[in-house]
C-alpha cells in the first residue's frame, strides 16, 4: 500500500522489523480507519562464520537501518517516530565506556551445545520454569551467558542489550531492555515482569548486565546528532519502544475477531500457541516444553517454538551452493501434486538446528524412523511442509489442552501465509479454519504500538486488530473432510 497518507493519518511510522534472514524498514500511517504500510527499504541477514563461531554482522545491520531510515524520510518526511522488532534471545555487550564488546554471537552457534544441563545443575529445569515459564531450548540467553562464562568475554561488560534495544541504543544514545524481548532470556520472572535477581545469581551471571525494564509504548528518546546527520531526520523523530520481540509484535497484529484463536506466526521459526491473561507454569507444561513469553499489554504468548520454515530455507540453500536451479514456487506447486500420507518428521530435531546440508539430515532422519527417503525435491518439500503442520497442529492442541484455552481458528502471519500449502495442510492437520495473513503482522503491530503512544489512534488489542482486519484482507482454508491425517513424528 502506499504511505503517501490518508485521512486522519498525520505523520508516518517507520518499522524496523529484522529476521533472522532479512531485515526491512517499512513506512506506515495509522488514524481511525486507516492503516498503510509501504517498504522503504528491505536487506538481507546473513551470518558470518569465523575461526571461533558464528556471528550476526550487526554493524551492517545498523548501516542498513540508517539506509532504511534516510530512504523513509524522503518517502515521508513528516515521520514521527522509529519502532525497532527483532528476533529474541541474543544480545550484544556493552563495556564501562558504552562500547560494543565483539560482534553478537548467533543463537545458532554451537558454543552452547551441552550447556543447559551444566546450568541445571545450578538452577534446576523445574525451579527455573516456575519462575521464568520458559521453554528449555539450548539458544536461550541464560544458557549462552553460560557458554561465555569464563571465556573473557564478560569480564569488561558493563551492560546486556537485545539486538533491538542495542540498535535503539545507536541511534539514541539511550540504554533500555524493552520487556517483551527480555522474557525470551529465561531470567525474566514471568509474573512480577522484573529480572530475576536470584536466578541470575544462581546461575553465576553479573547482575550489572541487566538493566532497566520498559514496556512497549514507552519513548527510549530523541536521534543522536550523528544519526540525524546521517538520515536527514528532524529533531522532532523518536524512537518508541514496541513489542521488540518480532513476535509480540506479530501477535498485535493478528487480524482475530474475538479472543478465541490460536496463532502460528511463521517465518524462519514457527511461533504457535494462544494469547493468555495468566502464564500457565504447571509441571504439564513445562513437560510439554511450552513457553510462557511477554506479550503487548501485559498479555502472554504460551507458545511452543517450531523451526518453521528454516527447513525449507536451508534446503533451499544447500541446492543453490551445489549449483541445483531451483524456484520455490514451482517447488510448492509440484509439493501439492506430490500424494498424502508420505514421511513426517519431527522438526524440532537437534540436528536440524545448525546451518548445513538440509535434505542429507532429513533423509537421515527418515531412515531412522524407517520411512521413505524422499526421492525428488518436490517429495522433501511435501515432507517439509507436511512436517511442519503436523507440529503445528500439536503444538495448537497441546496449547488448548494445557491452558484450558477455547480454540476456534488459527491465524497464520507472517511469511507462511504466502504458502498456500502449508496453510491448507494446516487446515487439514489441525481440523480448523486457517485465516492466512496478512504477511507483514510484525510490521503492522510494531505500527500500531506506536501510533496509539503517539495519540493516532487509541484502543485495546481488540480494537488494534479490528483496525488491521478492516484494512488488510486474509485468505480462508477450511480442513478438508476427505483429508488424512497427519501421523505425529
Amino acid at each position: 500500500m502506499s504511505a503517501a497518507g490518508g485521512a486522519g493519518a498525520e505523520g508516518a511510522f517507520a518499522a524496523v522489523d529484522l529476521g533472522a534472514s532479512g531485515g526491512r524498514v517499512m513506512i506506515a500511517r495509522a488514524g481511525p480507519g486507516v492503516l498503510e504500510l509501504a517498504e522503504a527499504h528491505r536487506f538481507e541477514n546473513e551470518p558470518v562464520r569465523v575461526t571461533d563461531g558464528l556471528y550476526w554482522d550487526i554493524l551492517r545491520l545498523h548501516h542498513e537501518v540508517l539506509a532504511g531510515l534516510r530512504r523513509a524520510r524522503g518517502a515521508s518526511p513528516d515521520l514521527v517516530s522509529v519502532g525497532i522488532d527483532s528476533w529474541g534471545v541474543d544480545y550484544g555487550l556493552l563495556d564501562a565506556r558504552g562500547a560494543l564488546v565483539g560482534n553478537p554471537h548467533h543463537y545458532r552457534d554451537d558454543r552452547t551445545n551441552g550447556v543447559p544441563p551444566r546450568v541445571h545443575e545450578r538452577v534446576a529445569a523445574a525451579q527455573l520454569y516456575a519462575r521464568t515459564g520458559i521453554q528449555v531450548m539450548q539458544i536461550n540467553t541464560i544458557y549462552q551467558l553460560a557458554a561465555a562464562a569464563g571465556t573473557g568475554e564478560l569480564a569488561p561488560a558493563e551492560r546486556l542489550l537485545q539486538i533491538p534495544d542495542l540498535l535503539g541504543y545507536w541511534l539514541t544514545g539511550t540504554a533500555t531492555s524493552e520487556i517483551t524481548n527480555a522474557s525470551t532470556t529465561a531470567l525474566l520472572d514471568v509474573r512480577t515482569r522484573t529480572w530475576a535477581d536470584d536466578l541470575i545469581a544462581a546461575a553465576g551471571l553479573p547482575r550489572r548486565l541487566f538493566g532497566e525494564l520498559l514496556p512497549p509504548g514507552d519513548v527510549v528518546g530523541g536521534l543522536t546528532a550523528a544519526v540525524r546527520e546521517e538520515t536527514g531526520l528532524d529533531r522532532s523523530v523518536v524512537v518508541t519502544l514496541v513489542g521488540s520481540h518480532d513476535t509480540a509484535s506479530s501477535v498485535v497484529g493478528v487480524p482475530a475477531d474475538d479472543d478465541r484463536f490460536a496463532y502460528v506466526s511463521c517465518g524462519t521459526w514457527g511461533l504457535v500457541g494462544v494469547e493468555l491473561e495468566r502464564p500457565v507454569v504447571t509441571e504439564a507444561s513445562r513437560a510439554a516444553n511450552f513457553t510462557n513469553e511477554g506479550g503487548v499489554d501485559g498479555r502472554i504468548r504460551f507458545l511452543r517454538n517450531v523451526m518453521g520454515l528454516w527447513l525449507l530455507q536451508e534446503s533451499l540453500r544447500t541446492w543453490q551452493r551445489a549449483g541445483i536451479v531451483t524456484d520455490l514456487e514451482a517447488l510448492v506447486a509440484a509439493a501439492a501434486d506430490v500424494p498424502p500420507g508420505g514421511p513426517v518428521i519431527d522438526p524440532d530435531d537437534p540436528s536440524f538446528l545448525p546451518p548445513g546440508d538440509m535434505p542429507a539430515r532429513i533423509a537421515d532422519a527418515c531412515r531412522r524412523t524407517g520411512q521413505p527417503v524422499p526421492a525428488t525435491q518436490a517429495q522433501l518439500v511435501r515432507c517439509i511442509l507436511d512436517s511442519l503442520a503436523a507440529a503445528f497442529s500439536r503444538a495448537i492442541q497441546d496449547a488448548a489442552r494445557l491452558s484450558g484455552f477455547d480454540v476456534r481458528v488459527v491465524h497464520v502471519v507472517g511469511g507462511g501465509a504466502r504458502n498456500a500449502l502449508l496453510c491448507q495442510l494446516t487446515a487439514d492437520a489441525s481440523g480448523l479454519p486457517v485465516l492466512a495473513g496478512p504477511v507483514e503482522a510484525t510490521a503492522l503491530g510494531n505500527v500500531l504500538v506506536q501510533a496509539r503512544a503517539h495519540g493516532r489512534i487509541a484502543g485495546d488489542l481488540a480494537t488494534l486488530r479490528g483496525l488491521v482486519r478492516a484494512t488488510h484482507p486474509v485468505r480462508r482454508y477450511q480442513p478438508r473432510p476427505a483429508a488424512s491425517t497427519l501421523a505425529p513424528a
